[in-house]
């Protein structure tokens, strides 16, 4: 549970950072989920020639460092969530036990309740942040899940259908999260409007408007997390480390209301009201994003994003 300073703290900074929210056994479980999948991976990739080194003997890191300098899509198999287009029926994603719990863990979903109430719905826009050094990667590499995140509120990369929705982002450190590395960097202070943005290599704030005079950095370890408003300005510092740093992005909102990518699946993941609509089976989670992805890969692109190139403050 948040203290009361804490959640002082939150409303009035509209972040906050907590240690310790994960206990180690949780941390992992991830990491060995994801070694596990990687592992499988990166034999099934070895095998259709994508990368030369043989598997074995190779760490977790070994192999993301042999797949990023074959430059081929090694990110989307490893993310929570499907791609903002071009879904096909065989888009990978990854959806397993470990993540779940991860996504469900009691300390995270306290929190959670502290600053939205007890009604609390898993948001699907969730990702995977596995950025490798910033000197290793090709100057076309602009994902945000891969490389520097641009300046952004939260609010501004959902549409507009979630604009009066409760929801609070979890950004949770699988590694350390350092200036060094990487940790997010962030503009403080409660704010009641979106600010406007436009589609640049990412979804960014426009620049007339963007806030670097006030950024302040927000290093968390391992297993802590930085809890965002959704209209708090946030970015990413560039990694010029010689490892990896490692994030999940999770967002909640209050159950009933929008979430804002409304073609994507969501479920209950606390209520008081109803305690047995809460979602305990990871499995049903994978079959509705499975039937997601079979459904949107025959239908027309639906846009993730409400904002344009041509608008005022883009052009």
């Amino acid at each position: 549970m948040l203290s009361e300073r804490q959640i002082d703290r939150f409303q009035t900074e509209g972040y906050l950072v907590v240690e310790n929210l994960l206990d180690e056994n949780t941390i992992d479980a991830v990491h060995q989920e994801y070694s596990d999948l990687m592992d499988r991976l990166y034999r099934g990739w070895h095998a259709e020639g994508r990368v030369k080194t043989s598997p074995e003997g190779l760490s977790f890191r070994d192999k993301l460092d042999r797949c990023h300098q074959a430059a081929f899509d090694w990110y989307q198999p490893l993310d929570i969530s499907l791609p903002h287009s071009a879904i096909q029926a065989d888009t990978p994603m990854h959806i397993g036990p470990a993540v779940f719990d991860m996504v469900t863990h009691p300390s995270i979903l306290d929190a959670v309740e502290c600053l939205i109430g007890p009604e609390i719905t898993s948001n699907p826009i969730q990702h995977v942040r596995i950025k490798p050094p910033a000197r290793a990667l090709p100057r076309s590499e602009t994902r945000a899940h891969v490389t520097t995140t641009d300046w952004h509120q939260d609010m501004g990369v959902t549409l507009e259908e979630a604009d009066d929705t409760r929801f609070v982002t979890v950004w949770l450190a699988m590694t350390d999260a350092t200036v060094d590395n990487g940790c997010l960097q962030v503009a403080p202070g409660t704010r009641d409007h979106m600010l406007p943005h436009c589609t640049k290599t990412q979804v960014g704030i426009a620049d007339a408007f963007l806030p670097q005079d006030e950024a302040v950095a927000a290093p968390v370890q391992a297993g802590g997390a930085v809890l965002f408003h959704p209209l708090t300005p946030h970015a990413s510092l560039p990694n010029n480390s010689d490892g990896y740093r490692w994030s999940f992005d999770l967002r909640y909102n209050v159950t009933g209301q929008p979430t804002g990518r409304g073609q994507f699946p969501a479920f209950i993941a606390r209520t008081r009201a109803h305690p047995t609509s809460a979602l305990r089976d990871w499995r049903i989670w994978k079959e509705h994003w499975d039937a997601t992805r079979d459904r949107l890969a025959q239908e027309p692109h639906i846009p993730q994003h409400r904002w344009s190139q041509d608008s005022p403050y883009c052009a």
